[in-house]
């Protein structure tokens, strides 16, 4: 698989111009070259907050995204910085650096809405950075996650009329968030007692209780991080230096920093490495480098286009063109497979079968590779088709070179006794001995000739019975035999042409035969391949409940600590939903994909026998 091309430094993204968003197309040149699975870190916060100087450390340098030393944001839009993931083998880390939020010199909130809601939709873990401390003006700061339930959809339109508080699903799909705090100078105490980070964090975010609109904006932006990212983790930076050597913080050496902030520097990166996922969609499957990018250019085109980003349309959109592009990319693999065995034309029945079982079933797992969400099974239908036109006409050229070469091959064969019928030699008495004798030997040698390939004895058939008028001719012109003999000879011609006929037949039975246990044994490895697929998808949105079910009864669990029953009671229904829709999904695998796996399995053999059959009857 295609590693992440070296980036010396960062490449944008999503360019803000005028406060309008746009992809950049150098960078999705750049991911459509990496097909290993991306981690994809974003980080958001306010301008002039040190989000760049994280990424930088996160790519293991010490400069690259832009860090500025001004009021001045210098970062604008979404840069990205794809390298190694240092401890993920054949896994690329994605960093996105997004442009400060609340930068006065745009004073545009929506188009900071939008790029926060990217950052959202592209990243496996966000990271949100501020200064200070978690309290509740920073917590209105962060007003961007409580517009997401505007700013994103999961389903389609015609199908989110029917769902009933879609947000509550965000948390199946959503990001890891990891909150950042800069310059953290408190202890981390709660009535007395040390507290971890996190613990710290989930203080912060503690509901509550009452109904009025101050409760209710109070609790408004707690609720919505609590509900809609399955994992919360926090880090407490202190200073990193003196604030006169904070303008060259990305020429400082480690020495001049404060031990303090390198070692949580050192903890958030471990963290970052190691518990950061693979970005899925959803559904559960795996992103590559190219399937960011045509997420990027989807999301980033829809919010241009001033509709809302869908979730459930931009998996349709990245299904149909990697299944498209999978069907192509595993057909050049059967065809350049087949390449070697075309051009030893021609070759036996067994040797063409068992390449084309070979690399059939090498290009259908390549496909199984690349697909995703081919619920009817059109596209590898498609592949099916494809290879088979392939094959089929691979059927009709190894006939054809077999047709010439044992046609050219009697031809020489022939070319000594033509000679002879020129000149007289079977017009003699005794003639016709001497014809059947020659004749004879080149059938025996014709025979022996090895590699002539599938059209051997139709073409020894088809020469035989073109000679019958001619040896008829010696027969009944040779003086030396009588009346009688000659009815006993052209009985055993007839009985020669037919014992041939037969060898035809029998050539052809084993032929297709040969194709049929081939062809069975090819459908079976295809049939294995699908149900393998679709299981594995059907464990990757199993995996995303579990995930969201983790997530929601603990907050359940907690709720119910804190005494908001009701709200606990609502995280109840949603449990109980996810629950049966897990379960509704496991048997919808017998009741709905089995089917369809039969109905593949017998369409698949019933058009390449149509084909072959098509193919045996032009013979």
């Amino acid at each position: 698989m295609s590693k992440a091309t070296p980036m010396p430094e960062p490449i944008c993204l999503v360019e803000n111009v005028s406060g309008s968003l746009c992809i950049c197309k150098d960078a999705i040149e750049l991911l459509s070259r990496i097909n290993e699975p991306v981690v994809v870190v974003s980080v958001v916060g306010l301008y002039r907050t040190g989000k760049s100087y994280l990424m930088n450390r996160l790519a293991g340098q010490q400069s690259g995204f832009a860090l500025g030393n001004t009021i001045e944001s210098k970062t604008k839009g979404i840069w990205m910085w794809c390298v190694p993931h240092p401890i993920k083998e054949g896994h690329t880390l994605v960093l996105l650096d997004t442009e400060g939020l609340g930068d006065v010199d745009k004073g545009d909130s929506k188009n900071d809405g939008w790029i926060f809601c990217l950052a959202v939709l592209l990243s496996s873990t966000l990271v949100y950075n501020s200064r200070g401390t978690i309290d509740n003006n920073s917590l209105e700061q962060l007003h961007y996650v409580t517009e997401l339930a505007e700013q994103i959809k999961i389903r389609s339109p015609s199908k989110a009329a029917d769902e009933e508080d879609e947000d509550s699903h965000f948390v199946r799909f959503f990001p890891s968030f990891v909150w950042v705090v800069r310059d953290f100078t408190l202890d981390l105490e709660i009535d007395g007692r040390r507290v971890s980070a996190d613990e710290y964090l989930n203080f912060a975010l503690q509901l509550k209780k009452g109904v009025n609109k101050k409760t209710s904006d109070y609790n408004l932006p707690r609720q919505c991080i609590r509900n809609y990212f399955p994992t919360r983790k926090c880090f407490v930076f202190p200073s990193p230096t003196s604030s006169d050597k904070m303008k060259c913080l990305e020429s400082l050496q480690e020495e001049d920093l404060v031990p303090d902030f390198l070692e949580v520097t050192h903890h958030f990166c471990h963290h970052m490495f190691v518990e950061s996922a693979v970005k899925t969609l959803k559904g559960g499957h795996r992103v590559t480098g190219r399937l960011l990018g045509h997420l990027a250019q989807n999301y980033v085109d829809t919010i241009s286009s001033g509709r809302v980003p869908c979730m459930d349309n931009a998996v349709v959109t990245l299904a149909n063109l990697e299944n498209q592009a999978a069907v192509q990319e595993a057909l050049k693999v059967y065809q350049s497979g087949m390449e070697e065995v075309k051009s030893k034309f021609p070759v036996n029945v067994t040797d063409l079968t068992s390449e084309h079982q070979k690399f059939s079933n090498l290009a259908t797992s390549e496909f199984m590779k690349r697909s995703f969400k081919d619920e009817k099974g059109e596209y590898h239908t498609k592949l099916q088709e494809d290879i088979d036109m392939y094959y089929v006409d691979l059927i009709d050229k190894n006939e054809m070179a077999s047709q010439q070469k044992c046609g050219q091959l009697l031809k020489n064969l022939f070319s000594e006794m033509s000679e002879r019928l020129q000149n007289g030699v079977y017009s003699q008495s005794g003639g016709y001995e001497l014809y059947c004798r020659d004749r004879d030997d080149i059938i025996a040698k014709y025979r022996s000739e090895p590699n002539k390939g599938v059209r051997a004895e139709a073409v020894l058939n088809e020469f035989l019975n073109e000679r019958g008028a001619e040896a008829k001719s010696i027969l009944y012109t040779d003086k030396k035999l009588t009346e009688n003999d000659k009815k006993i000879q052209e009985e055993k011609e007839k009985a020669a042409l037919l014992e041939q006929k037969c060898k035809e037949e029998e050539e052809k039975r084993i032929e297709s035969e040969r194709m049929m246990v081939v062809e069975k044994k090819r459908q079976e490895d295809r049939m294995r391949q699908m149900e393998e697929k679709m299981k594995q998808e059907m464990q990757q949105q199993q995996q995303e409940m579990d995930r969201a079910l983790e997530s929601k009864l603990k907050e359940q669990e907690e709720m119910l600590k804190k005494g908001f029953k009701e709200r606990a009671d609502f995280l109840g229904e949603e449990i109980k939903n996810l629950k049966k829709e897990k379960e509704e999904n496991s048997g919808a695998f017998k009741q709905y994909v089995m089917p369809l796996l039969s109905t593949v399995a017998n369409v698949l053999p019933s058009l390449l026998q149509y084909k072959m059959m098509k193919s045996v009857l032009k013979k």
